[in-house]
């Protein structure tokens, strides 16, 4: 069984711990990490655009910046992990290569990326959403800190529940038919 943990800045220490948790001896355990890609593009553009051709480029700076970033982040959760592990860093957009990387895993692990303070939907952010509905594998949903109580969860909807925003919509009410004209003489 391979475990794959996907590692955001705030939430990775959670997704670690459930890796360790779910990986039994011998399995693989990959950490991935993934970075936008577009920073590097972003600062040039800016250099180019306000602050003219002369001068040192800002985008290269950027990148190697990213990308010890994302060193430091790895080397950290591998040795929160505390055992041997595949270390696994990807460019692009984060929930598309999640999914991409995750077709080689048995069990991926998300941390939800959304309102904290409270249970329901909006706990998942619109990365995670994407991740865990695209999975081609199973999905460890986990809380980056510990979950919030039960009385934040969202009122149950009213005893006939609402009607469906796609379903058949009620008869309209007869139109009253136009008066006759008036006999022409």
């Amino acid at each position: 069984m391979t475990v794959l943990a996907w590692l955001v800045e705030g939430s990775w220490p959670a997704c670690v711990d459930a890796a360790r948790r779910h990986a039994r001896d011998g399995e693989d355990v990959v950490l991935l990490h993934v970075s936008g890609g577009e920073e590097p593009g972003v600062a040039h553009g800016a250099f180019a655009g306000l602050l003219g051709r002369g001068g040192h480029d800002p985008g290269a700076r950027v990148a190697e910046l990213g990308a010890g970033s994302a060193g430091r982040l790895l080397d950290a959760a591998a040795e929160r992990l505390g055992g041997p592990c595949v270390r696994r860093e990807r460019q692009g957009r984060a929930e598309r290569e999640v999914v991409r990387a995750a077709e080689e895993a048995d069990l991926l692990v998300v941390a939800r990326d959304g309102d904290r303070a409270r249970l329901g939907p909006h706990s998942l952010g619109p990365a995670a959403r994407f991740v865990v509905d695209h999975a081609p594998c199973a999905v460890l949903l986990v809380w980056p800190a510990p979950a919030p109580g039960l009385e934040t969860m969202p009122p149950p909807p009213p005893p006939h529940g609402p009607r469906p925003p796609h379903g058949p919509r009620p008869p309209r009410p007869p139109q009253p038919s136009e008066p006759p004209h008036p006999p022409r003489h």
